[in-house]
Formats: C-alpha cells, structure tokens, sequence
C-alpha cells in the first residue's frame, strides 16, 4: 500500500570516476534519509532499499510500487576542486510528474548546511502537496568542520555496510583516520563499537580484544555526544553481541527510537533482543515495521524468517528465507537456515537439490551429514564434520550431539555461551538443540543466561512535539488574513508562492499554516492555493477581454506554472476538460 505522505531518496550519481566521490555522494543521500525521517508522519524509505536501484534504470511508477512511496527523489553530484554541484529532482510515482527541481552550486565547507537546505525542501514540497506535516527550522545539524574527516567517515560507512569481515577493517581503518582529522567528530567512534561489536561477537577477533576496543570508543563518543540515534544504538549493539543483555540493549534502543522512530537499524536489533529473549510476537512487530520502511533488506527478510524458524513454522521459515535470496541470491544466513529447514522437515531430495544449486565447497557436507545421522542408522563421528570457518551456525554442538556425544555438544554449547558467540545467541529455542531441552543442565542454562527483567520498547514511539493547532479564535482570525491576502493582494498569482512565504505575510509559523488548511479548511496547501487560481481563471475566461487568450496562456497569467498540473486540477474540480468547460460557459 501506497502511503501519500512518502519518499524514496536514490542514490546521488557521482559524475566523477574517482571512488571517493561515490563515497561522498552516498552520504549526501542517506544524510537526506536521515533527515527526512525525523519528520514525524513522513514515511521515508530507508537506504538499504532506496539503494537497492544504484545503477538500475528502473520507472518510477515500479519503484513506488514496489517500496509502497508516493514520491522518489534522485539527483547527480558533482565535486569540482573546493566546490559541489547537486542537482536534485522530486518526482510523483504514480504518474512521472515533477514536483521539484534544482541546482545548488556550493563551497564544499558548507555541506551540512546545503543538506539541511534541500531536505528542508523536499519535505516542504511533500507538504504542500499531499497534507500536513510538522517540519522543524532545520533537519540537518554540523557534525565537523573538517571535510576530508567526514570524507573518512563516509567510507567507513560504506565498508561497514557490506557486512563481511574484511571490509569490517576497511572500516575501522578508515573511522580511525577520520577520528584523527578531528578528535571532536562523534559519528566514527559509534562507526567502530559497532564494527568491533560484530567482529567480537562472531568470532572474527579476539574476543577480549573487541570487547576492550569497543568500551573505549563507546566512553569516548557518549562523551561527545551522549543523546544521539548513533550513541543508543552502539550502546545496543555492544549490550547485546557482546555482553549478552538484551534487556539493556532495548533500553538503548528506546531511547535512541525516541529520536528516530524509522530507524531500521534500530528496529531489527529490537527484534532481535526479544528473538534471544524468545518473545517472539514482540520480536515480529519490530522487524514487520523495520520491513514497512525497508522492504528490500535482505537480512530483514532472513530476521523475520528467522523467528519463524525458531518456533518451528518452517514451511513460513522458507518463504521468508526465499525473500531474503531473491533479493540477495548469496545471503548465507537464508542458504544456512533454509538447508536446516530441510533437514528438519525430513526432506532429503530437497536438500540435495538445493545444496547443489547453492554450492558452498566443503561446508555442504555437514548438511548432508546432519540429514544422516538425524533421519538414518548410519553411523557417524564428529571427525565426519568440517570445521566451519565462516562461524554462521554452532556445529561444535551439532556434530557431537547427533554422533551420540552429548555431553560433549553441551560442553560446546557452554563454552559458546560463556564466549559469548553471535550464532549460540538464540540457543534456547534452536530447533537443532532439542534433544537437549530435557536436560537439567541446558534447562538451567536458559533460566540463567538472561537474568534481567525484561524491558519493552514500543515500535510506534514518537517524538513529543509542540503543538500546532489553534484556538478556534485564532483560526478565525487567520482564516480571515488568508482570504484578505488573496482577495485584496491576489497573491496566489505568484507561480513560486510557497506555504513558508506565505505564512511570513499572515505571521504565522509555517507548521501552523500548514495545520489550519489541512485540518481547519480540509486542503493541502497546493489544493488551497490552485483552487484560487482556478476561481480567477473561470471569472476572466468568461470576459470577452479575455477572448484572445489561449486556455494555456490564461492557465498561466492565473498563477498555474504547469499545464498538466491546470488540466489534472480543473477537471477534478469541475468533472469537465477546461476546453469542454468553456465551450458550455463562453
């Protein structure tokens, strides 16, 4: 479903072959993500899946489509020695139609603030066509005044984002650097808690060594910026894959979704939380609304799926898994995951064919074995399974427990729960470990390895907000300023008018001005306005004065600057075509 109020930012081409720019024009869009999201009833996609189309030719009626918006914003950027050129564009999916178009042409010192210029823009545009919204005096703050450290942090960023473990070091590497440009700049320390806190948890470092790195650079970034998305959420991601408290985590989480309440990252990790705390209806109404802004992650899909598996619906598993891999035909937690499904189910005809079409060199053996020892009498040892060296599922439980060893697998699974290893996070309820629930042992396990009392974050938390509504005196009166300034100033026949310019010339704040026509008069702003100028045309249309005009032409001196907007306007408004129209008035 389609919400109005909604937006999809592309990606900004680079139209410079150097990568760094690609870095950089990367970041100007999700910075614009970002801020678009803190407007409150403003659905905006998130970059995960606005990214999804980097490189795609791709109509824009399939993309609203397809991400469930209204409008899509894309643009180029170009970096020219000390200067950056934009051009951006805001366009209507349902028909193609251009709302907004411009050119910026700014020092590349003041990047934040022509961030903030065109965010601000855009959700102002949003407004005036499709409804009310509260936007506040400024959507984007300065983070640094050094350019090439905030270079470094955009591609940190981006090795971060492609989620392997090599790239993790491209990452730190490059949030190091930023952070030695300028010491002050808070955003690379959150980048680092979060790369160690997946590093240490999946046992791709050192455990203490990423625990000791990640509480250094948290204290340090809480320092500078205590109250921010970013802090909360590290704080999160080092609670919960390093320490093992969801419960602190989702306290984390709460606060940092206060802020920014379409946070994606933030809503899978609170689905997460309750999944390890096996509240899984809980754990389904995060990652349903992270999926709401963010239909094209593939490890949102794998999440939700996930949870699924958990409580052993894996025919819903799969589909889910299936999602995931048709977005991302390499996500080797759906290709893990669904083989298990598999083998569970008793399918082994299956599996054989699935293993095939995904192959995965020696690891596919273990499936293959597993199926084996669980569904026949063959007999079988541990040495029969391959190490996994990409470390996604717990098989020093598994080969022990179904090759008759489980006193073996339990001391496996203890030693990863001690370690505090990412894939044993969800031990309780991993179908694979049945044999070992009735054990007094792992039942104490599960009692004891979450021991806070649970918190409860709410997917729906909003910020609180001043209020925009007025006394039915003051509507009056503002209802009253309104008609004198089109009445006796005409001042609809400007065609640049705008909702900001004019609630300046009624003294009105602009989200008071936006309230009053939506809520009071029952119109957005370009309804208001257009309805004005379509009075004016129908009074001079009739005038033989006006006979030489051209429909178009009068369309225009009326204040409309679009012919389709004219037509699509008159005929919604009078049920005719303006030509039918005049033919039966003239």
């Amino acid at each position: 479903m389609i919400r109005t109020k909604s937006i999809a930012v592309l990606p900004f081409e680079s139209l410079s072959a150097d990568q760094e720019h690609t870095y950089f024009a990367d970041g100007m869009s999700e910075e614009i993500i970002l801020a678009l999201s803190r407007v409150e009833g403003l659905k905006v996609t998130a970059r995960t899946s606005s990214f999804a189309y980097r490189d795609r030719k791709t109509d824009v009626r399939i993309i609203g489509n397809q991400l469930g918006v209204a409008t899509v914003l894309d643009g180029s950027i170009r970096k020219v020695g000390k200067r950056i050129r934009i051009h951006a564009q805001l366009v209507r999916t349902d028909n193609g139609f251009h709302l907004w178009s411009e050119r910026f042409d700014r020092e590349l010192t003041d990047i934040f603030e022509l961030q903030d210029e065109i965010s601000l823009l855009i959700a102002e545009k949003i407004r005036e066509n499709y409804g009310h919204l509260d936007i506040d005096d400024h959507l984007v703050t300065s983070k640094t005044r050094d350019i090439k450290a905030y270079q470094m942090f955009l591609k940190g960023r981006f090795f971060q984002l492609q989620w392997k473990s090599e790239d993790f070091e491209r990452a730190i590497h490059s949030y190091k650097q930023s952070i030695a440009l300028d010491p002050a700049y808070y955003q690379p320390y959150f980048g680092l808690v979060q790369c160690y806190g997946i590093l240490g948890s999946w046992g791709f470092m050192n455990k203490l060594d990423a625990l000791t790195a990640a509480d250094f650079y948290l204290t340090q970034g809480i320092a500078l910026q205590p109250e921010s998305t970013e802090a909360y959420f590290a704080k999160a991601t080092q609670a919960l894959w390093i320490n093992w408290d969801p419960h602190s985590a989702l306290q984390a989480l709460h606060k940092g979704l206060v802020i920014s309440p379409q946070d994606t990252e933030s809503l899978e990790s609170a689905a997460e939380c309750h999944t390890a705390l096996g509240q899984f209806d809980q754990a389904l109404e995060y990652i349903n609304k992270a999926l709401e802004y963010n239909p094209l992650s593939p490890n949102h899909h794998y999440t939700k799926g996930n949870i699924y598996y958990l409580q052993e619906q894996y025919d819903t598993a799969m589909q889910w898994m299936d999602k995931a891999l048709a977005i991302d035909l390499n996500w080797e937690l759906a290709i893990r995951t669904k083989a298990c499904c598999y083998i569970l189910k008793g399918q082994q005809q299956e599996l054989h064919s699935w293993l095939n079409r995904t192959p995965k060199g020696g690891i596919n053996s273990n499936f293959l074995r597993l199926y084996e020892a669980i569904h026949t009498e063959n007999s079988l040892s541990s040495s029969d399974f391959v190490t996994d060296t990409t470390i996604y599922l717990p098989w020093a439980i598994y080969a022990p427990l179904y090759t008759g060893d489980q006193a073996q697998a339990l001391a496996a699974l203890k030693q990863g729960i001690q370690q505090r290893n990412g894939q044993y996070i969800n031990f309780g309820n991993d179908p694979l470990l049945r044999p070992l629930r009735p054990l007094t042992e792992f039942q104490q396990l599960v009692q004891t390895t979450f021991t806070s009392a649970a918190g409860r974050v709410t997917a729906s938390v909003q910020k609180e907000k001043a209020g925009t509504k007025l006394s039915p005196e003051e509507a009056g009166d503002y209802k009253a300023a309104l008609q004198g300034i089109m009445e006796n100033e005409q001042a609809y026949l400007s065609p640049e008018l705008n909702l900001r310019e004019l609630a300046a010339r009624i003294d009105l704040h602009p989200n008071k001005l936006s309230c009053l026509l939506n809520e009071t008069l029952g119109q957005n702003f370009n309804e208001y306005i257009n309805t004005w100028r379509l009075g004016a045309f129908q009074q001079k249309a009739v005038l033989p004065e006006f006979s030489h005009y051209t429909i178009l032409g009068l369309a225009y001196d009326c204040g409309f600057n679009s012919k389709s907007v004219f037509n699509d306007f008159f005929k919604k408004s009078t049920g005719q075509t303006p030509s039918a129209w005049l033919k039966a008035n003239r």
